[in-house]
């Protein structure tokens, strides 16, 4: 069984090697045919890049829905502060008068701090439950952001025929500026893009 296994690791071996060394070979012909080409082909491909930073910022869509999460967030968390602040009182209203000994029995005063208590664990479940639905929201934009944004993109290409473009979530470290694309798809994006009216 070891001979096998030596075997088969001796053969993966040598096909690795034989692999390694035709592509290398393959290497060293396209860099001599494709040293003189330039204006984004290589070998025949048409590449382009978009930055997505930019792309984001620019883009009509994309900022109509941040500004509505933002509002949504920022009305959840008014929701939240408002309950938040009148349990605070009731909590200080409810030690006053135990400390005034205002309760006829221990019982009353039990049965206060229980409902007490059950209005703290349902603020915590609401601030749950309105954080999840944000959450769930956002994760809808998104994939109708990135949705709209590659069907232009399909559309788009149709006409430029590129067979490769990076959209700056890739490991892109550098890139000549001439094969930048980012003005075209937001001039593109936003043209197609109609915003509803502001509130």
């Amino acid at each position: 069984m070891k001979r096998l296994n030596y075997l088969v690791n001796g053969l993966a071996a040598l096909a690795l090697i034989v692999l390694f060394s035709q592509c290398t070979g393959k290497a060293d012909n396209q860099t001599a045919t494709t040293s003189g080409q330039a204006s984004g082909e290589l070998t025949g491909m048409k590449i382009a890049y978009v930055e997505i930073d930019t792309l984001l910022a620019q883009y009509n869509f994309c900022i109509d829905l941040n500004e509505g999460m933002v509002k949504k967030s920022e009305n959840v968390r008014l929701t939240i502060n408002q309950k938040a602040r009148e349990l605070e009182k009731q909590k200080q209203d409810f030690q006053t008068k135990v400390q005034n000994n205002a309760y006829l029995s221990q019982e009353r005063a039990q049965q206060e701090y229980n409902r007490i208590a059950k209005l703290e664990q349902d603020l915590q479940a609401l601030g749950n439950k309105l954080q999840s639905e944000l959450m769930s929201e956002n994760e809808k934009n998104s994939l109708q952001l990135r949705d709209s944004i590659n069907a232009f993109l399909k559309e788009y290409n149709k006409t430029k025929g590129y067979s490769m473009s990076n959209t700056g979530f890739d490991n892109l470290l550098y890139a000549d500026s001439i094969y930048n694309i980012t003005k075209e798809i937001v001039d593109g994006l936003n043209a197609r893009y109609s915003s509803p009216a502001k509130k």
